[in-house]
C-alpha cells in the first residue's frame, strides 16, 4: 500500500478543521429576531431559554406549551422573554441551532479534527455522532416530531441549516474517502443517509435490545458497520 505523503495528510487535517470551524460560524451567524444589540448577552439568554424551556416543551409538546409556560420555566416576565425571542417558533429554531452547536463541541472534544486518516476520521465521527444523538434523544425526538409546526420561514431556515451543517459535514467527510468518484449528487444522497442513520438509536431504539452497556455498544458498532458497508468502504 502506498504511503500517503505527509503534506497530503496535513492538508486533509487542515481542511477538516476548517470545515468544523466554518460549521460553527454558520451556526453562530443566525440571529433570532427580537434580541437586543448585545450579541453575547443575547446568545447567553437564548441558551438559558432553550435549556429551561426544554423540560416543559418535552412534557407538554409544542402546541400544548404556552409562551406564559415558557416564561415561568425561565423565571422571566413575558416582557423579559419577548426581549430575546418573538415567538415559540424562535425557541424551536434555537433548539435546532444549539443541537448542532452541541454536536460540534462533542466532535471537537472527542479529538475528531486530530485524526488524519479519512476512513478513521469518518468512522470516529459517525460513532461519536450516534452516541451523542442517542444520549440526547429527548431533544432530537422533539425536534423531529415538532418541527412540522414551525411557520414556513423558520422551518425553511432550519432545513437549510441542517443541509449545510449536518449533511454538508458528511458530504465533506465522504468526499475525502479514497477512490471517490466526485459525484456531488451521489455524495449528497449518501451523506443524507448517513446523517439519518446516525439518528437511528434515538428514533428507533425502542425496538432494539439496549438492556445494558454491552448491548448498546454492539448496536452502535452494527450501525457503524452498516454505514461503511453501504458506502463500500473497508475499515482498517
Amino acid at each position: 500500500m502506498a504511503t500517503i505523503p505527509e503534506e497530503q495528510i496535513q492538508e486533509s487535517m487542515n481542511t477538516t478543521q476548517r470545515h468544523l470551524e466554518e460549521m460553527q460560524l454558520r451556526v453562530a451567524e443566525h440571529d433570532v429576531p427580537g434580541g437586543p444589540a448585545d450579541r453575547e448577552l443575547t446568545e447567553m439568554k437564548q441558551r438559558q431559554i432553550v435549556e429551561r424551556a426544554s423540560a416543559v416543551l418535552f412534557e407538554k409538546g409544542f402546541h400544548g406549551t404556552s409562551i406564559r409556560d415558557i416564561a415561568a420555566a425561565c423565571d422571566m416576565s413575558m416582557g423579559q422573554l419577548y426581549h430575546y425571542i418573538s415567538s415559540k417558533d424562535d425557541i424551536l429554531f434555537l433548539m435546532h441551532l444549539y443541537s448542532q452547536e452541541q454536536w460540534y463541541r462533542r466532535l471537537a472534544d472527542a479529538g475528531f479534527e486530530q485524526i488524519t486518516d479519512p476512513v478513521a476520521r469518518l468512522e470516529h465521527g459517525v460513532r461519536t455522532s450516534i452516541k451523542h444523538i442517542s444520549e440526547n434523544r429527548n431533544l432530537y425526538q422533539f425536534i423531529f416530531t415538532e418541527s412540522k409546526y414551525m411557520d414556513r420561514e423558520h422551518l425553511q431556515k432550519a432545513l437549510d441549516l441542517d443541509d449545510r451543517n449536518v449533511v454538508g459535514f458528511y458530504c465533506h467527510q465522504i468526499s475525502e474517502l479514497p477512490g471517490r468518484a466526485g459525484d456531488t449528487a451521489q455524495e449528497h444522497m449518501a451523506a443524507s443517509i448517513v446523517a439519518y442513520l446516525c439518528t437511528f438509536l434515538a428514533m428507533r431504539g425502542w425496538n432494539v435490545d439496549l438492556h445494558d452497556q454491552a448491548a448498546y455498544d454492539a448496536a452502535v458498532e452494527t450501525l457503524v458497520d452498516f454505514i461503511f458497508r453501504g458506502l463500500g468502504v473497508e475499515r482498517g
